[in-house]
């Protein structure tokens, strides 16, 4: 295998990064974790809002419930399979850089909605 440049690593992490939350946290994906588990949003004494996930089911279905709702877990498997996309399949690099770029406008978006 060729070696891998900084470039390419950065433009592989954030297109993991986006393609994690667009399947943990994103509404349009709710379709797809909707049968694995329930979110209920928990009001706080202190004016805050908790997100509550409980996990349905038993075996597989939990299992997929477990891996839809954390990040960390979902984040490994999305690495791994864009990982592998751009190693077997070259021409997959466009979409890796449409995610990539995504991630860079949801940071800078999250900052500036915390700036104000």
């Amino acid at each position: 295998m060729d070696e891998l440049t900084w470039i390419q690593l950065v433009v592989l992490a954030l297109a993991s990064f986006r393609l994690t939350h667009l399947i943990v946290y994103d509404d349009i994906t709710w379709p797809l974790r909707a049968p694995f588990m329930t979110v209920t949003y928990v009001p706080q004494d202190n004016g805050t809002v908790i997100r509550q996930v409980d996990i349905r089911g038993t075996g597989f279905r939990h299992w997929m419930g477990t891996l839809l709702s954390c990040h960390w877990c979902t984040g490994i498997w999305c690495a791994a399979f864009l990982t592998a996309l751009y190693w077997y399949v070259p021409a997959s690099f466009p979409l890796l850089l449409m995610l990539a770029v995504a991630a860079i406008a949801a940071l800078i978006e999250q900052f500036v909605l915390n700036r104000l």
